[in-house]
């Protein structure tokens, strides 16, 4: 008994020793050979719960505490329980733990806040933190802040709550980061980038002090910094930054399952229906293991809608339709499944069944009514049936009144033309107005359009009550009156003539206008020359009853180069020659002086000559009119011809050959 004794005191200073190095493993090995001696010692039990917990067998520790649960009460080990439970997303179990044990230490309450926090209870988490901050004195003290604001941030993002202001100095990167998440809950995005700016600078500077650190240890630490940055980027508009920024952190490979889903989603919303191929591998990183404990519910339920929206872009109707009716179950009151089925349905030409699912859905949530109609409308518009699409608008009561209500409606009216229904949705609009909100910019708004329809259509009657409205809220709208007095003078002469009294006189409406300074200002298009000193005749001619126009001098002509002002001009000479009295014809068959034909060596010396046509005793068959009656002598010279060059024999047998073939005489 005294060796045993022995023996199990030197294993609890070995036990001591390994704790206080932190070597939990050599420790474990100790305290098993304790439990050899004495299977229900409580402190060996505590210390082989803690060092799995230390080695991370949570499983394997929270199975010995439920094994001795006579001797290791809730009591003895209720935080050791309660921990293991949590890291192993047994929330629900975890907090029934916490809430189980007889007093409430401080670590309960460390892991009571961050227990509530998982299970996205962010009023009664943010009260846990409050309490732990005011009556805890620590080094854990920045820690708690830290948490607290990643509730606030957390508020603010997903419940839209506006983050109080809790006067915390942000001078740690985890404390910039969150309050950067709390602005762009509130849409602040140009400020919360300025925060997150100011967080990698402050990541940068902590690590660097960090002599282990390494440069790819910095980025790891960035890359949730850098993933926000995207994030507000893509806000903005600027997708290509936010896009590269995204497969920069990707390359990066992160441990973080939670970061990895969240960029590869958003990558899946900027590539919307285009480049499904790329969207369809950033979907495997959804599907990581260990992803549903990372995020929130609305994270996760966002990742589920774009899978089954990529399932109808990648024309997967039965996925598609598998999904959508699984996040239907989950929420049976959200919009989006049955959006998606309705989608579907349509991009399979079921516009009937589309339209009848929304319907279903629309009578048996209510509340969510007018949403599912704005669709069903734009069903019925893609098909045709405008006035079918104009009945289920009108019946939608929350947005009768409003502007683009009206406006959709009456647009719609008149190109269905009927003036009647389009009336009637502006009457309807004003009288409501009229009832909750008289005078106000949209009531007179709304009588100012349909007066301006009523007009426009010729229903000048109907227009009056609303000119006269709208003359009493302004009487100085010139305008207004106008259009009143114009159409009293179809209904009403009389009244008209007494409404035109009100018209400001013709002196009142001229404009003093310095015409000539208009004139020359900078910019005039079109300036008026100045009339210069008049005298004489041209004083009298001013003062007369009116201006004389001068008239302006014609242009001599130009008379062509060889003209003679001693012959007359050819009087048909703007004729074609054809048309032309002393015009002949050429007659066919006969050339004439032709240069270069006939056989080699043959002349036309004796052709002239032999043509009666060109003897001095025979006239022209035609004289040109004006012409003089002697010719040229030159006009009978035989025109040079080309010779063949000397020395080549060769080509008067070739000459000879084509002659046989009838060809004519050429070289």
């Amino acid at each position: 008994m005294a060796a045993a004794a022995g023996a199990a005191a030197g294993l609890w200073s070995e036990v001591n020793r390994c704790g206080q190095n932190g070597d939990f493993a050599r420790a474990l090995k100790s305290v098993n050979k304790i439990l050899q001696i004495n299977k229900d010692d409580v402190t060996a039990l505590q210390c082989k719960v803690v060092c799995l917990i230390q080695n991370g067998n949570f499983k394997e520790a929270l199975g010995v505490i439920n094994t001795h649960t006579k001797v290791l009460t809730s009591d003895v080990i209720a935080f050791e329980k309660a921990y293991c439970e949590y890291r192993l997303n047994r929330i629900e179990s975890a907090l029934k733990t916490i809430q189980s044990a007889s007093q409430q230490t401080d670590k309960l309450k460390e892991l009571y806040g961050q227990v509530l926090y998982r299970l996205e209870r962010y009023d009664d988490c943010l009260a846990a933190y409050r309490d732990l901050i005011r009556n805890s004195q620590d080094e854990y003290e920045e820690e708690r802040k830290t948490n607290l604001s990643a509730v606030v941030a957390a508020q603010s993002t997903w419940e839209k709550v506006v983050p109080e202001d809790l006067g915390l100095r942000e001078a740690t990167y985890e404390l910039c980061y969150n309050s950067a998440c709390a602005l762009i809950g509130q849409g602040k995005l140009h400020e919360a980038m300025k925060k997150l700016q100011k967080a990698e600078e402050l990541c940068r500077q902590s690590l660097s002090e960090d002599s282990d650190a390494t440069e790819e240890d910095i980025e790891a630490e960035l890359a949730i910094i850098h993933g926000q940055m995207a994030y507000i980027m893509q806000l903005q508009g600027r997708t290509e930054d936010a896009l590269q920024l995204y497969n920069q952190i990707i390359k990066l490979k992160p441990t973080d399952v939670g970061l990895l889903a969240v960029i590869a989603n958003n990558i899946i919303t900027i590539n919307k229906d285009q480049n499904v191929f790329d969207s369809k591998k950033k979907v495997k990183l959804t599907n990581a293991e260990g992803v549903e404990h990372k995020l929130s519910k609305k994270q996760l339920q966002a990742i589920e809608f774009n899978k089954a929206l990529l399932a109808m872009y990648t024309n997967q109707a039965d996925q598609c339709r598998k999904l959508s009716a699984s996040l239907q179950s989950q929420s049976p009151e959200h919009l989006l499944p049955v959006l998606i089925q309705a989608a579907q349905l349509c991009r399979e030409k079921q516009h009937a069944k589309a339209v009848g699912l929304l319907q279903d859905f629309a009578e048996q949530h209510p509340a969510n009514a007018a949403e599912i109609k704005l669709t069903m409308a734009q069903l019925k518009i893609a098909q045709g049936s405008v006035t079918k699409a104009c009945m289920i608008l009108r019946s939608i009561e929350e947005l009768q009144h409003k502007p683009g209500m009206v406006s959709a409606l009456v647009t719609m009216y008149s190109h269905e033309e009927d003036i009647d229904s389009a009336i009637e949705v502006f009457t309807q609009a004003i009288q409501w107005y009229q009832q909750h909100q008289p005078k106000s910019p949209v009531h007179l708004s709304l009588i100012r359009e349909a007066a301006n329809f009523k007009l426009k259509h010729g229903r000048k009657k109907e227009a009056i009550s609303d000119l006269e409205e709208l003359w009493k809220q302004n009487p100085k709208d010139v305008h207004t009156l106008a259009q009143l007095i114009s159409a009293y003078s179809l209904v009403d002469p009389e009244k008209a003539k007494v409404l035109s009294k009100h018209l400001p006189s013709s002196d009142t409406m001229s404009l003093k206008v310095d015409v000539d300074a208009l004139e020359n200002s900078h910019g005039a298009t079109y300036v008026r020359k100045k009339a210069g000193k008049l005298t004489g005749d041209n004083q009298q001619k001013e003062q007369g009853q009116g201006e004389v126009k001068k008239k302006k001098k014609k242009k001599k002509g130009k008379l062509p180069k060889n003209y003679d002002p001693k012959v007359t001009p050819d009087p048909e000479r703007w004729l074609p020659m054809r048309e032309r009295s002393y015009y002949r014809g050429r007659k066919k068959g006969k050339k004439k002086d032709q240069v270069g034909k006939g056989t080699q060596g043959s002349t036309t010396t004796g052709s002239s000559e032999l043509d009666a046509s060109r003897t001095a005793s025979s006239p022209p068959t035609s004289p040109q009119p004006g012409s003089g009656a002697a010719v040229s002598a030159t006009s009978n010279v035989i025109p040079p011809r080309h010779q063949k060059p000397a020395g080549a024999p060769a080509t008067k047998k070739k000459q000879q050959q084509k002659k046989k073939k009838g060809a004519k005489g050429g070289w």
